[in-house]
Formats: C-alpha cells, structure tokens, sequence
C-alpha cells in the first residue's frame, strides 16, 4: 500500500530520532572505556613516584580506583539504555565487551599489580620471586576477564551453570567481570584513601601474599560455573514505595561520604553470597544424596 505524503514525512522526522537513541548505549560505552583508560594513566603516575614513604602515590591510585568505580556504573547504565530503548546490537555488544576488556581487565589488573606487589621492590629487596608471582596473577586475572567476555557472548540463553538451582532465579555463570574489578578496586579504595589513615602502597610481604591470593580467586570465580546475582529482573519502570525510594537515597549518601567502608561491604557481600550460595547447594545435594557426598 502507497503511503500517503503526511505519512512519509512522519516516517522521515522518526528516522534521525531512532538513530540517536542508537547512539545512547554506545555513549556510555565510550565513557565506560574513558574511565577505564584514565585509571591506567593514573596508576602509571603512580609508578613513577618511587617513594612510598612520601604518601604521594595514593592520591593516584586511589583515582584509578574510583574510576574503576565509575566505569561498573557507566557499563550498567549502558545495557539498560539499550534494552529500555529496544536499540540492542551485535555492534553495540561487541563494542561493549571490548570496552570492558580494558576498564575491568586491563586497568584493575595493573593497579594490584602496582598497589600490591609493586612498592616492594626496594633496593636489596628479596621480594624478586614475589613479584615475578604478581606479574603471573595479574596477567591471568587479564586473560579471565577476556574469557568471561568472550563465553558470554557466544552463551545462548538456555545455557546453564553445572549447579542451575531454581529456574526462576536470575543468575550469571560465572563472575561477572564489573564485579571482580570492583572487588579489587574497593579493597584498594579502602586502604589508599586518606580518610582512613592508610594512604600508601601495601609494602607487606604477606599482605602481598594474601593480594595476590585474592586477585587469583577472582581469576577462578570469572571461569567457573558458580552462579552470581544479575539484578536483571529488577524493572525499573515498576512504581516503587517511598520507603524504597528513601533507602536508595541512603545507600548513595552512605557511599558519598563512607565510600570507602560502603564500597568495600558491598563487594565483599557480593562475592560472598556466591560462596554461600556453592555451599548451599553443594549441602542440600549431600542431603538428598548421602552417597554422592
């Protein structure tokens, strides 16, 4: 059927408007990938000022760490766009796991490698082994982040984990790549802030240990098929209470002037309902089966 000629004016007024709300996603990916760069140019700066007893180089990192920060709520805010707008794309997907290659991959590992191993090399030091160990963790902590991507990308939607418990129940396989970041970020968010009195690079030996340790358990959980919350039934478009309302305030006025305690619970709490959750199935199993136990 020929359209009309109010029609096809309609029609072309649409057109620029649903190409720039393609545009929206990609938008925030760009800022997702901004921050992630601008947390390695701090960490670098970092590096450069050796001294550590000058307490200099944790303005730095710290920086690299909230832009860590910064970036898990740009790249939250991007799918969301996407699927609120219904502009999602095999461009927009792609774009988006490269950007997060950097901002969750490249940047977190570089700033515990130089937070946690770095500051040790002394001259004299015997901490040598242990910083080849670091540069090993690190680079492995990369090449999970790359992994994890790279499986979700190519997971079709029925797949599930070896432990799927409930169907209805909204769940990533495997550690989601913001949330790993964000562990190592908040944890160097703690001790590099001034508020706190730390406010330096770790120059422990054990602590180091107990770093890298960490950063590996975080390598594993982004490769397994441990299960993690998603949030993606949460609707935002359902009218909520004021009683939620005013707890959302809170929660951002806790972090706004408690970040670093805040962050720091929430990711701890995060990665620890996953262990919780493993132990929990792998119990009730034990029970309904004593003999696969």
């Amino acid at each position: 059927m020929q359209q009309t000629q109010p029609e096809l004016k309609l029609h072309r007024r649409r057109r620029p408007f649903r190409r720039g709300v393609a545009l929206l996603p990609s938008l925030f990916t760009v800022a997702n990938l901004g921050m992630g760069w601008y947390s390695i140019q701090q960490a670098c700066l970092a590096l450069q000022l050796r001294d550590p007893s000058l307490g200099r180089q944790a303005g730095h990192l710290d920086a690299a760490a909230k832009a860590i920060g910064w970036a898990i709520l740009l790249d939250g805010f991007d799918g969301r766009i996407a699927r609120l707008t219904n502009s999602s794309s095999a461009f927009g997907r792609e774009f988006d796991s490269l950007a997060d290659v950097i901002s969750f991959g490249v940047a977190p590992a570089l700033l515990a490698y130089i937070w946690g191993i770095r500051f040790l090399l002394l001259p004299g030091s015997q901490y040598q082994p242990l910083d080849h160990a670091g540069q090993i963790v690190c680079f492995l902590f990369v090449i999970a982040c790359a992994a994890r991507l790279a499986r979700f990308n190519i997971m079709s939607g029925d797949a599930k984990p070896s432990n799927p418990g409930r169907d209805e129940r909204k769940y990533f396989v495997g550690m989601p790549t913001p949330a790993a970041a964000g562990m190592s970020a908040a944890v160097v968010h703690f001790f590099a802030s001034r508020n706190f009195q730390f406010g330096q690079p770790n120059t422990n030996g054990l602590a180091a240990i107990a770093w890298l340790a960490l950063m590996l358990l975080l390598s594993y959980f982004m490769v397994s098929t441990w299960r993690f919350f998603s949030f993606k039934d949460i609707n935002l478009r359902r009218r909520r209470t004021w009683e939620t309302v005013m707890l959302i305030a809170l929660l951002f006025g806790a972090i706004w002037f408690f970040s670093e305690l805040v962050l720091l619970g929430v990711a701890v709490t995060y990665t620890g309902s996953a262990i919780l959750w493993r132990l929990t199935y792998y119990w009730r199993r034990s029970r309904r089966h004593p003999e696969a136990a």
